[in-house]
């Protein structure tokens, strides 16, 4: 398994030795085929963010085979092949070979994608599908904002937004303009050299933004929309400007969901919704693939190979 000892670069991440996990009441063991690389994770390896001090492993996305089941689990059997989110955001310790986790914070791996494609989907999925299913409540003909729409959350928001019936606005550099409109996209903006807040209007819902990203987003959305910002607080000024322009701004953090990681499972085998995974990387070299991903340039997802 990959573990690190002490906060900071790629560098921290080494690999080592460890005991099979056991599984307790009411999980089972996991054999893990692949595992999804996410923002989060560098983050966390960098801040200690949710795990604080290391030691630590870090890692959520999985993807695997039932090994053994714990004590009250009836969703699994020995042999199935299941993917999720497990424990977020408390230690998983996703990147290793074998890994414990509740039964119901995974689900049945979709048949038509790989164990790797079905690694890159979880988090970024679930976030997507959060915001815009559960939060949002989004409806068909309403007019979504997915910036960095290549990316992992984007490339899939994209997705269920159209699924859902939305006209969905996306920003994108030039050469991945191609890729974006091909999820279904149906307007790609070029955040290189357009200015967002002046070029878009009449937004419902829009998603996907952190930081100073939620102020530039807010002069799109319309009085009455959402503005929800992912995995960082929303910037207090941004949230009183929303106030004022009568837009509800929301933080927003996934959680495990085996009823949500069901219902992306169904649509991947609907062939509605596709996982692009940019690179994998055998589990050993974690740290090249962290410092790939913090490169910003990734389309898709990086998936770790045990």
């Amino acid at each position: 398994m990959i573990r690190q000892e002490s906060l900071g670069g790629p560098e921290v991440l080494r690999m080592i030795e460890a005991d099979r996990p056991e599984p307790g009441p009411t999980e089972v063991l996991v054999r893990v085929h692949a595992a999804g690389v996410n923002p989060v994770d560098w983050k966390v390896r960098r801040s200690g963010g949710f795990l604080g001090r290391p030691p630590f492993t870090v890692g959520w996305d999985v993807s695997g085979t039932v090994e053994k089941i714990g004590r009250g689990v009836t969703r699994f059997a020995v042999g199935d092949e299941v993917f999720g989110m497990p424990r977020f955001p408390a230690q998983a310790a996703a990147y290793a070979e074998y890994i414990t986790a509740p039964s119901r914070h995974l689900a049945r791996k979709p048949a038509t994608l790989s164990h790797v494609e079905a690694a890159g989907l979880p988090l970024a999925g679930l976030t997507a599908r959060q915001v815009l299913v559960d939060t949002a409540n989004l409806q068909p003909g309403q007019r979504v904002l997915v910036p960095a729409a290549a990316g992992g959350v984007g490339h899939l928001a994209v997705q269920l937004a159209k699924a859902l019936g939305a006209h969905v606005v996306a920003t994108a550099s030039p050469a991945k303009h191609e890729f974006v409109l091909g999820l279904g996209a149906d307007e790609v903006i070029d955040y290189t050299s357009m200015d967002i807040a002046t070029s878009v209007t009449g937004i419902d819902v829009a998603i996907g933004l952190i930081g100073p990203q939620a102020g530039a987003a807010l002069a799109t959305v319309r009085p009455g929309g959402l503005l929800v910002a992912m995995t960082s607080d929303t910037p207090p000024e941004v949230a009183a400007n929303a106030a004022e322009r009568g837009v509800r701004a929301l933080d927003f953090l996934a959680e495990p969901d085996h009823a949500g990681l069901e219902a992306l499972a169904l649509l991947a085998d609907q062939g509605r919704l596709r996982v692009h995974v940019a690179k994998t990387f055998p589990l050993q070299d974690a740290a090249a693939a962290h410092a790939y991903g913090e490169t910003g340039r990734t389309i898709g997802k990086i998936v770790l190979v045990p």
